[in-house]
């Protein structure tokens, strides 16, 4: 007797499996269901017009297109090659980018190319206008800010002794061709965290309290003690004066500075040798802690897109790519708020 198959075809498959998709809850269409990317297209055009298409030649994809598709590769952290694989592979993706009837996907060069074209500047665009949707849809920053920073790593590099002693005289090695420097990140540098070497980039951001969006971001080397940055985060635009961080902060100027300029010092002490901190400052600490902590949740949350391994090579794309991590941290953050129904306050 002959079994019949389980698996049915039909003309309309794939218009059922898209079905299916929405019954199941797609991610993408949630983030599309919040965010104009057409308005986030048009910042980034004003910041890099699109440059004319040569006569006969082909267009480029649109700049909404290509923005969506940068989401998409720092939501799930893709290589420029990894990104045209699941362009051509992933139902969803081709969707989410307006090419699901495209006969044409952008490759890896055309991905490549777009995000020299509109490089730091395009980025920083993006994150202002997701800044810009989120403050138009009431999520004003509340309840205080938190400062902090988190250590980006990038491909650790190798260098001879010799080829070390140059580096540091500001001098090109001159048995490196010009194939080999593209591959040489001479930016990224070494620091240690509790013991632990670590190479690559910082970034510093600005959580508030209330909704934990990323306000205010400061990308760096990972060398740069993250204390630098404070002023440079700060957010005058929070509702509350409370400014919090942890024990790598504070000092007397700093604590000046926060009442001069009207806010509440909200640092957490650091305990000196001979001068360990009271009980008082250790419950103060403890409390401060708490609320703090709302800053981890933001970084874990960046470390769940794929990760915050950056693949490029140099500070400038660096930077992009951590500014794409703030950005598209907002939009997945955004995404939550309105699946969960939750209404700014």
């Amino acid at each position: 007797m002959k079994r019949r198959s389980a698996i049915k075809t039909d003309l309309f498959a794939d218009q059922h499996h898209k079905q299916t998709l929405d019954k199941l809850g797609d991610p993408l269409a949630e983030i599309e269901s919040c965010i104009d990317f057409a308005a986030l297209a048009a910042a980034v055009d004003r910041i890099a017009p699109r440059p004319a298409s040569p006569q006969g030649g082909r267009p480029p994809f649109p700049t909404e297109t290509m923005v969506r598709i940068l989401v998409l590769k720092r939501l799930y952290n893709l290589s420029d090659e990894q990104m045209e694989y699941q362009l051509l592979d992933r139902m969803s993706y081709k969707r989410f980018c307006g090419l699901a009837q495209a006969t044409n996907i952008p490759d890896r060069t055309t991905v490549w190319v777009f995000e020299n074209r509109i490089g730091e500047a395009g980025a920083q665009a993006i994150f202002d206008g997701v800044t810009a949707q989120l403050l138009k849809k009431g999520f004003i920053a509340r309840g205080g800010q938190i400062i902090d920073a988190t250590l980006v790593p990038a491909p650790k590099q190798h260098f001879s002794k010799d080829d070390k002693a140059q580096i540091k005289e500001d001098a090109m090695p001159a048995d490196w061709k010009p194939a080999k420097r593209r591959q040489k990140d001479l930016d990224a540098t070494w620091t240690k965290k509790h013991g632990k070497s670590h190479h690559g980039y910082k970034l510093s951001v600005n959580v508030d309290k209330k909704h934990k969006f990323i306000r205010k971001i400061v990308t760096d080397t990972a060398s740069t003690h993250d204390s630098q940055h404070f002023e440079a985060v700060m957010d005058p635009a929070n509702t509350s004066r409370d400014v919090y961080a942890d024990r790598g902060y504070p000092s007397e100027e700093r604590e000046a500075w926060l009442k001069a300029n009207g806010y509440r010092n909200r640092i957490q002490r650091k305990g000196h040798r001979n001068k360990p901190l009271s009980e008082t400052q250790q419950g103060r600490n403890h409390r401060i802690a708490k609320t703090r902590a709302r800053v981890e949740h933001a970084f874990a949350a960046i470390e769940q897109m794929g990760g915050k391994l950056i693949r490029t090579i140099g500070q400038a794309r660096a930077n992009f790519a951590m500014t794409m991590m703030a950005a598209c941290y907002n939009l997945k953050r955004l995404a939550y708020f309105q699946r969960a129904k939750i209404v700014p306050a």
